[in-house]
């Protein structure tokens, strides 16, 4: 199947440049408009849209990409609704990918993207310099960064506060006594995760509790290596008597892993998850949890899209939102379990 690269061999200009014929027509000079359409009849380039984009008058295919890390996360879930109702009401089509953080699935999607020719991208960096959403900004493509930081990079970012948010979690903790909280954080490229271990640390270090490294533990966000990791925290001598976990799919595994040893929360440990889930009061107990606005996190981050479509030269815009500790019922005073 012919390529972005193919249009652009053929009309003997860069790949860039091709992009921008399709998003930003009005930027291009009609005799490249023309060498780039020509290119596109002749080789046969695909979706067909692209040959019309070309004859439209805004050059708009009212068609958006979001590009999420695991559409079995109620967060991203959350997100990627908040990013389709904003979508629909404004007449947009949604494309949504799944990159299990994997930098060559997120690659993948990325090319699918732009083969749809979209108009712009939202997207989750899987690190701080991701080199897909940098080439999404090298090709003009409208670009909002979601959940999460890019480094060094100008582009419009929604974000929720993880490092507050982890900072109220282990505050709590603390605040209840506990001396030795084990934390299970996500992959370490990821801004987020860095911002929740800092705020693990800095809550620690405001409260003159030392560090012990052996507390700390790098998960992947995912289920079953929340379990792993729980069990090797529970087997310290001593281990902790609490827990921080930083995704809601770490939770589960924590508590599932908690259940088969037996330990009974809040009564032997307490634990506190970053993340809301929708089924959250049927758990027994029902988790303290860091919550995020994700739809709002979604719902604005398509917004912010569509002011840069209308406006691609305005200057970038970062938005940060507060997370909120749920204090439910996973968690009790030292004094009250020993």
């Amino acid at each position: 199947m012919p390529t972005l690269k193919d249009v652009a061999q053929e009309a003997e200009v860069s790949v860039s440049t091709v992009s921008r014929t399709f998003n930003n027509p009005d930027k291009v000079h009609p005799d490249t408009r023309d060498r780039v359409k020509e290119a596109v009849d002749t080789i046969g380039y695909q979706p067909s849209r692209v040959a019309r984009r070309l004859r439209l008058e805004d050059g708009k295919a009212n068609l958006i990409g979001l590009v999420i890390p695991d559409i079995q996360n109620p967060f991203f879930a959350n997100v990627a609704r908040g990013v389709e109702d904003v979508a629909q009401k404004n007449e947009y089509g949604l494309i949504l990918s799944n990159s299990d953080e994997d930098p060559d699935k997120q690659r993948l999607a990325v090319n699918t993207l732009e083969t749809e020719d979209v108009d712009g991208v939202i997207v989750p960096p899987i690190s701080r310099s991701d080199p897909n959403v940098k080439r999404l900004l090298e090709s003009d493509i409208a670009v909002v960064c979601v959940d999460r930081r890019m480094e060094h990079a100008r582009v419009d970012t929604i974000l929720s506060d993880s490092q507050e948010g982890a900072y109220k979690a282990v505050t709590h903790l603390l605040e209840l006594g506990h001396r030795r909280i084990g934390f299970i954080g996500g992959i370490p490229r990821i801004s987020t995760s860095a911002d929740r271990r800092e705020g693990y640390e800095q809550a620690h270090r405001d409260h003159g509790v030392p560090i012990d490294s052996d507390l700390i533990k790098d998960g992947d966000s995912r289920r079953e290596r929340g379990k792993h990791l729980t069990n090797a925290l529970l087997n310290l001598d001593p281990p902790p008597s609490a827990l921080f976990t930083s995704n809601n799919l770490t939770t589960l595994g924590a508590l599932s892993a908690l259940s088969a040893r037996g330990v009974n929360v809040p009564e032997e440990m307490s634990i506190v998850g970053h993340d809301d889930v929708p089924w959250a009061m049927a758990l027994n107990p029902p988790p303290t949890v860091v919550g995020q606005p994700a739809y709002e996190i979604g719902s604005r981050s398509a917004e912010l899209l569509l002011k840069r479509l209308d406006d691609p030269d305005r200057s970038p815009t970062i938005v940060t939102l507060q997370p909120e500790l749920i204090i439910r019922q996973s968690c009790a005073p030292v004094s009250d379990r020993r």
